[in-house]
């Protein structure tokens, strides 16, 4: 199973009052790809990442992440992978310096490799100018750029997207995709991105399955679908 850094199986997830976000969702992401799940509001995609991610349970199914089970050991699956969720994470009363030191000690990482990693991460996204500014200061675009360092700066196996372009304008959504592009291809890594751009999914994806009223209704390459 190394060749595929995610799999899910049969995952069923019921909210109260009997919403039944996902219903039986299944697919495989191989190592190295970026894999997009499309839908509309509500189909079930971040239902689905926070069953991966290990910040919900199913009530069915099974899933792992890096090879690791997501309901077994969910503590590995959080030190390998991760995660941009649509709201940002970002602490608008701290500097976007401060920010990723922050993130990289969460992850016990410290003195001068962390450093090293920070300026990686600044440089990596046009961040090295703003670096020292309260975050409360940046463009969306800058905040979301920052989101994704955050996200990078402990070198995650796996990453996940969740809708990271949403509300972007043209131009910053065009710097986001170059930078996915670039993480799967130059570094390898995994990455699932959730979306309800059409075209984004094309883009980007060498996969996709298609997500509506919590089953997966469509899946092939986008040349296929």
């Amino acid at each position: 199973m190394k060749d595929k850094a995610i799999v899910a199986q049969g995952l069923v997830k019921t909210y109260p009052k009997g919403v039944r976000a996902l219903d039986g969702v299944g697919f495989e992401v191989a190592a190295g790809s970026v894999f997009g799940l499309v839908g509309p509001n509500g189909a079930g995609k971040s239902t689905t990442v926070k069953i991966l991610t290990t910040l919900s349970r199913p009530d069915e199914g099974q899933a792992t992440v890096a090879g690791i089970d997501v309901l077994r050991r969910p503590d590995d699956v959080r030190r390998a992978i991760g995660c941009v969720a649509q709201k940002s994470g970002v602490d608008v009363h701290a500097s976007g310096r401060e920010n990723l030191l922050l993130q990289g000690r969460l992850y016990n990482m410290g003195g001068r490799e962390l450093d090293q990693r920070v300026d990686t991460m600044l440089e990596r996204f046009g961040l090295v100018d703003a670096a020292r500014r309260v975050t409360s200061t940046y463009s969306g675009g800058m905040q979301r750029k920052l989101d994704v360092a955050m996200g990078l700066v402990h070198s995650p196996e796996v990453l996940f997207l969740d809708e990271p372009t949403t509300g972007l304008d043209p131009e910053a959504r065009a710097d986001m995709w170059t930078e996915i592009e670039r993480l799967a291809g130059e570094e390898g890594l995994t990455i699932l991105l959730t979306t309800h751009y059409l075209e984004e999914a094309d883009r980007l994806a060498g996969r996709v399955a298609i997500v509506d009223q919590g089953k997966i209704v469509a899946q092939g390459s986008p040349e296929e679908l």
